[in-house]
């Protein structure tokens, strides 16, 4: 009671005692621990590490150390949490499977991908590595604070330099009291390019930067599915990405199947990974695999499994994916210290406050060059008082009984501080010759261009941004290396049960009334011209096949209608029917208005950022816009083309950016010219003239011209021919072209243009749902200006409704009507 009533013992709540010693245990986690810093993207321990290891002359370009050494003057001057936390810290570091860019060279075991542990610290060597050297480049000029180590005997830095990026080139995780981090590792170039970016433009948005920095390069590589999940973590700090191992289906001379495994995703460990695979299979629930081993060796990661004759490849790595870790998914949380405060970074935000830290490193390196050179400057203009009167200066040190007598008497004879008179006492008479004096009148010189040169960086922020640019640039060329984890474009839909469902070819129908069906490619057999068909579609009186398209059950089908949007479906989303099925409403399948319909569908296989779709109007508008800004469609669509009130898409066509365009109209004219004839635009874009109109006159088809081509023009009533491109001149973009077929009554207006090459066969369709399909080789090729030939017979009330181009498929004999040939 007594050490109480004398303030010895005080009483306090014990909950509010747990409250305030938890809360302090959890910010030492925090700020001391756990979340690295916002500016070199290093927890303390790293940071100590490398910088003990500078300490200890353990760099780049000397021997290796045993790490024993290093982890115990690490921990007995800056770390005294032990051995084995900064060992394990300094493994991982050496670890080219965990760090993207290691900051130790090791030497020994420093364990495998295989989750072997590293041998103890006393049988293997380390040093920095020649990156490292990059975090602490000037640190010893002033660059960053130093503060007392935990017992007040030696300094250490609180931050480093950290000359390039490296929490976001190296990335970092860590597990604090109620927060945690997890930010993925990106590619150096990259990452330095996006710093320079954001110098150049502070507005830039996050869009623009993953033009320059497009995802996470994880040291295992692998594949990233699809940006949505980048943008998202971009953006907000927050995010999830889907990795992918990278593997490859070999096909045996035996007929067998081998799925190669070449990459695992970041931090997936192989060894359980095949004992996870080899338990699936023992436990029956993967089945097709008749054996599995590891052949991996220095010279890559190579893990085989054998499928079983009997079994599908694709679906046996489906269900890999679907129940190992060869796909898995990195949540990133990218949470760092900001001003010694936890925050949740943007990547604009992290970039930003690297940028800002690097402006202070080299504004206090500038600071710390002009001290030196102002301090040897003022030396050297002692030197330069003491050599115009070394005689006088003589004989006031010889009449001097000693140095500390001399040293007030030059001050004051001539106006030197003591470090400038101290200096002339220590002058060696080797300074008075000729060749010295003018070195020392040079290097004055030299000093003062310098001195100017330091304090005009200082003035100017941009010169600052200048250094900044250039020696990270320097840095890039130095350590630049390719791009390991490729970004798959296409999204998180590639992670559905797709592989389970057979790769083969179809044909998608639509009708004019908005009836979809997907059928068998092979359900349509050859028949010669002139033939009278089979049924491919059961319509109502009034409704009649308008699109036809060859694709497979895996491809990518956009959909462009009439309003000038897109949507997206996979070839195994549209319903399959029989031969003489009506189908499905597509306003089931598409979320398309009621008075909307779908005038073009294009299949494709990848959003390659080299590709581009033509679009073609009614009214002869055209324009070229890059197939990647179509990769991430909405469920609601997007908009493809800005139309005017008066015009609806005609057309639209996948190109590679240097092919030939035509267009034909209604009333049989033609235009071609060179796609770069069209600037690329954007989405939204309405485009420009492609061909001038007659009155009346509108488009029927646009088409991509491959060289050695021939144009197929088809009229409503059945006739139609081929003529070589050859009689088409090549125009510029906008004319009224010129003729590509005679029309008349007997042959009706033209109702579709293609081009073909003899290698594919040709669907026709009328409105009442009748299908031929004939060899492109059975229609005659014969001159522009002419009638063509009867390519279908047709009924008083039928018309040729559209025309398609499918794979050439062998004729069936027993199809096979002898055709009468028409020619005009």
């Amino acid at each position: 009671m007594s050490d109480i009533q004398n303030g010895k013992i005080e009483s306090r709540n014990i909950t509010t005692e747990i409250k305030s010693s938890f809360l302090s245990y959890a910010m030492s986690v925090i700020v001391s621990r756990a979340l690295p810093d916002v500016r070199d993207g290093l927890k303390p321990v790293h940071r100590r590490i490398l910088y003990g290891m500078q300490e200890l002359g353990n760099t780049a370009d000397k021997p290796y150390k045993k790490s024993a050494r290093i982890v115990g003057d690490v921990m007995g001057k800056f770390h005294p949490h032990g051995d084995s936390s900064i060992y394990e810290a300094m493994v991982r570091m050496a670890q080219d499977f965990s760090y993207r860019y290691m900051l130790v060279d090791g030497h020994g075991n420093f364990g495998s991908v295989d989750g072997d542990g590293a041998a103890a610290m006393r049988y293997t060597e380390s040093r920095m590595s020649k990156i490292a050297m990059e975090m602490l480049r000037d640190i010893n000029k002033d660059t960053i604070d130093f503060i007392d180590n935990y017992d007040g005997s030696e300094k250490e830095p609180v931050v480093l330099p950290a000359r390039y990026p490296n929490l976001l080139v190296n990335g970092q995780a860590g597990i604090a009291v109620g927060m945690a981090t997890n930010i993925p590792p990106h590619q150096l170039g990259e990452t330095i390019d996006a710093v320079l970016a954001l110098s150049e433009n502070p507005a830039i948005t996050t869009e623009e930067l993953m033009e320059v920095i497009p995802g996470p390069d994880f040291p295992t590589g692998g594949l990233i599915l699809g940006r949505s999940g980048i943008r998202r973590a971009y953006e907000t700090g927050r995010g999830s990405i889907t990795i992918r191992a990278k593997v490859e289906i070999e096909q045996k001379s035996n007929g067998k199947e081998t799925i190669l495994i070449h990459e695992l995703p970041y931090q997936v460990n192989k060894a359980k990974l095949i004992e996870k695979i080899a338990e699936l299979v023992r436990d029956k629930k993967i089945d097709g695999i008749s054996n599995l081993r590891d052949e991996s060796d220095r010279r890559g990661m190579r893990v085989v499994i054998e499928i079983r004759r009997d079994a599908n490849a694709n679906v046996v790595l489906n269900n890999l994916y679907k129940q190992t870790a060869m796909q898995s998914t990195f949540g990133v949380n990218m949470l760092a210290l900001v001003d010694g405060q936890p925050k949740v970074l943007s990547l604009k935000e992290m970039l930003h406050y690297y940028l800002e830290h690097q402006k202070v490193v080299i504004t206090r390196r500038t600071k710390f060059e002009l001290r030196k050179a102002e301090d040897r400057a003022h030396i050297l203009e002692g030197l330069r008082i003491a050599l115009d009167h070394i005689d006088e200066i003589i004989a006031i040190i010889r009449g001097s009984r000693s140095g500390d007598e001399a040293r007030p008497i030059l001050m004051e004879r001539f106006t030197l501080s003591e470090r400038q008179a101290q200096a002339i006492l220590d002058m060696r008479l080797v300074r008075l010759s000729g060749l010295e004096r003018e070195k020392i009148e040079n290097e004055y010189q030299e000093l003062q261009t310098l001195i100017a040169e330091l304090k005009a960086i200082l003035a100017d922020e941009g010169k600052i941004l200048d250094i900044i640019r250039r020696e990270m640039t320097e840095i890039k060329e130095r350590f630049n290396d390719n791009r390991r984890t490729e970004i798959v474009s296409g999204g998180l839909e590639m992670i559905e049960d797709e592989d389970l469902i057979p790769r083969e070819n179809s044909v998608v129908t639509l009708t004019h009334n908005g009836y979809i069906k997907r059928l068998a490619a092979n359900t349509y057999r050859s028949q010669k011209r002139g033939g009278r068909g089979v049924q491919g579609m059961g319509t109502n009186e009034d409704d009649f096949v308008e699109h036809l398209l060859s694709t497979s059950t895996h491809d990518t089908i956009l959909f462009f209608t009439s309003k000038g949007k897109v949507f997206r479906a996979k070839g195994y989303e549209i319903p399959e029917y029989g031969r003489t099925a009506k189908g499905l409403p597509i306003v089931n399948l598409l979320n398309i208005e009621k008075d909307e319909n779908v005038t073009a569908m294009i299949r494709v296989e990848s959003f390659d950022e080299d590709a581009y779709f033509i679009f073609t109007t009614k009214t002869g508008v055209t324009k070229r816009t890059p197939v990647n800004h179509f990769a991430n469609i909405r469920t609601n669509g997007l908009i493809a083309i800005g139309l005017r009130e008066d015009d609806e898409l005609i057309s639209v066509r996948l190109t590679d950016g240097k092919k030939q365009v035509i267009i034909g109209t209604r009333d049989g004219m033609l235009v071609r010219f060179k796609e770069d004839d069209i600037r690329s635009m954007g989405r939204t874009a309405a485009g420009v003239r492609g061909i001038k109109l007659r009155d009346g006159d509108f488009v029927v088809g646009m088409e991509i011209l491959e060289e050695g081509q021939e144009i197929l023009v088809v009229t409503e009533k059945g006739y139609g021919k081929r003529t070589a491109e050859a009689e088409y001149r090549l125009q510029s973009r906008g004319g009224v072209g010129i003729k590509t077929i005679h029309i008349t009554d007997k042959n009706g207006p033209m109702c579709a243009v293609k081009t073909v090459d003899s290698t594919e066969d040709i669907m026709l369709i009328t409105i009442n749902g009748m299908l031929i399909r004939m060899d492109v080789n059975d229609i005659s090729v014969i001159g522009r200006s002419t009638q063509g030939v009867r390519l279908i017979r047709l009924a008083d009330d039928e018309l040729v409704a559209t025309v398609a181009k499918v794979e050439k498929e062998e004729a069936d004999e027993e199809l096979n009507e002898s055709a009468e040939v028409e020619s005009e």
